[in-house]
């Protein structure tokens, strides 16, 4: 059964369900010059972004905002708050329109850069194999700047290399 909550800060107007979907509520708009428009609620229709993740615009008081519908429902349902780079809602079964509560995850941002779904060669993360260098290479990115942590022989060695930069971080 689908259960529908509040938007924070849209209460009595919009709701977001644990299905992903965002429907508006019924209510009666006063317009500045005192008329009265009555609005039934509907189901809204999501449009996507460039990066493939879906949104709604939500209007309160004749301005609008448009919000990506996955981050509404884990507002909603796990208690994430948006806080910049600090944390990220991750869509497990990697299918940015997949909005179910059951396919995010609020993670650290580090944690959602260093999914397995990022093609790579290797099974490490931070690791990739260099066809020009015929080496293992490993790198870690810092503050939106990737660091080249070397080359090596074999594959756990570049791994052991990315797992100390991490720890000194």
């Amino acid at each position: 059964m689908e259960i529908f909550k509040d938007i924070k800060g849209y209460e009595g107007l919009y709701q977001v369900s644990d299905l992903g979907n965002i429907k508006s509520l019924d209510r009666t708009v006063v317009y500045s010059n005192g008329g009265k428009h009555y609005h039934k609620g509907k189901a809204l229709k999501p449009c996507s972004d460039d990066g493939g993740y879906l949104f709604v615009c939500l209007n309160k008081q004749d301005r609008g905002k448009a919000r990506r519908i996955h981050q509404l429902v884990c507002e909603a349902f796990l208690g994430y708050i948006p806080n910049g780079h600090g944390s990220a809602v991750n869509h497990i079964n990697f299918n940015r329109q997949d909005n179910r509560l059951i396919n995010l995850e609020v993670v650290t941002q580090r944690e959602n850069t260093n999914q397995k779904h990022i093609k790579s060669s290797s099974e490490y993360v931070g690791v990739s194999w260099s066809k020009k260098a015929n080496k293992w290479v490993s790198n870690i990115w810092i503050n939106r700047k990737q660091k080249n942590l070397g080359t090596f022989k074999n594959e756990y060695d570049a791994h052991l290399a990315y797992q100390s930069a991490l720890k000194n971080l």
